[in-house]
């Protein structure tokens, strides 16, 4: 909710260095809806520069010494999620292509991918570079990223959720492997605390979460614990049960910007059915959620994203 407390055939295999293959803020125009999974061309290696033999600088490595990743070793995510690399501290733009040059993906099925330095909404400029393929990952592709000497990441991309919410007929509308499975009816946010509109990615779900709305500066200020939370932007949006969605789910939106789902069993059923990396498209709402605002890479346009390389 805004407003909440507060974010494969053998030998197809490409390796992607951290170059371009190549905050918008909250109310920038958003590219068109990226195409689902398989759609398009087949999957291809980009026409990018390959890794750098060129030993990096002793400032690009004290960077990835500290860089962290995302991505858990092992896991499963859904065809959303970007890889995301943050730094302790920001990377000037002088340093930035030396850093890009460094990171590496391979994927498998192979994909069309590039990295993008984003604004993060609670970091400075400089502090965050995500890589996302040109339209959502395909369901069981293999990846793995190396970042420096320091990180190693392998996962795997689960089956395919977008769930798309129409706030202006309060309906959500889950599309699983393709084939829409569920219309639920929802509560978004009410006028004056409207709900992002735009795409959002999973980060995680909490089966109770705590929300005050004075850590966002909310005049009409609320408190309490709140279950069957997924979390979708850093300043605090959540899809996640809500008692006033017993009432008003499906007629009208009333909540302080999260999406509400009824306590009928409705929020834990979709609850248990998400991982982090599905994908949430809010329709008919204001203002755009912003690319660093969580996971709001899928915002950006194919030429914009590619447009925030360093190389």
């Amino acid at each position: 909710m805004r407003g909440h407390i507060g974010a494969a055939a053998l030998g197809l295999i490409c390796a992607l260095s951290l170059t371009g293959c190549s905050d918008a803020g909250l109310t920038s125009d958003a590219a068109a809806a990226p195409k689902p999974p398989g759609a398009g061309s087949p999957a291809s290696a980009p026409a990018t520069p390959r890794p750098t033999t060129t030993p990096p600088s002793a400032a690009t490595l004290g960077h990835l010494a500290d860089a962290s990743i995302n991505i858990t070793d092992g896991g499963h995510v859904g065809v959303g999620m970007p890889i995301s690399v943050t730094f302790k501290r920001p990377i000037p733009t002088s340093e930035r292509a030396d850093v890009e040059r460094r990171l590496e993906v391979t994927a498998d099925p192979g994909v069309t991918g590039a990295w993008a330095w984003i604004k993060d909404r609670n970091r400075h400029d400089g502090q965050r570079v995500d890589f996302r393929p040109r339209t959502y990952w395909k369901p069981g592709t293999k990846v793995s990223v190396t970042a420096g000497p320091s990180i190693a990441r392998s996962f795997t991309v689960a089956r395919s959720l977008v769930a798309t919410v129409d706030v202006r007929t309060h309906k959500m509308t889950v599309v699983k492997d393709g084939a829409a499975t569920q219309a639920i009816p929802i509560t978004a946010g009410r006028p004056g605390l409207d709900t992002w509109n735009g795409t959002m990615v999973v980060s995680d779900k909490q089966r109770r979460v705590y929300m005050d709305s004075r850590t966002v500066n909310i005049a009409d200020a609320y408190q309490g614990w709140y279950s069957y939370a997924v979390h979708l932007t850093t300043s605090g949006t959540y899809l996640h049960e809500n008692d006033r969605a017993n009432t008003y789910a499906g007629r009208d939106n009333v909540t302080h910007g999260c999406i509400g789902l009824a306590s009928d069993g409705t929020a834990r059923r979709f609850y248990e059915q998400i991982i982090p990396g599905d994908v949430i498209r809010v329709i008919n709402s204001k203002d755009q959620v912003a690319p660093g605002n969580g996971y709001g890479d899928w915002n950006l346009s194919w030429s914009e994203w590619r447009s925030r390389s360093a190389l």
